[in-house]
């Protein structure tokens, strides 16, 4: 049986943790940032582990 492929926009943008996890960064962060609060923003810039029925599918997309 052949390797499974990664998919590669997925790799970018999501990593596994050692559990199995999967973390991800926060959308909203690159642009009309004026109009967001201090605290928002700061908020933002922290990773999050991704909710269970995200991850399942995720990690068909990063098998390894």
């Amino acid at each position: 049986m052949p390797k499974m492929k990664t998919n590669k926009g997925a790799a970018k943008r999501f990593r596994r943790t050692g559990t199995g996890k999967i973390v991800k960064n926060s959308a909203f962060t690159s642009h009309i940032l004026t109009s967001k609060t201090t605290k928002r923003k700061r908020n933002l810039r922290k990773s999050s582990i991704m909710a269970p029925g995200d991850a399942k599918r995720m990690k068909t997309l990063i098998p390894y």
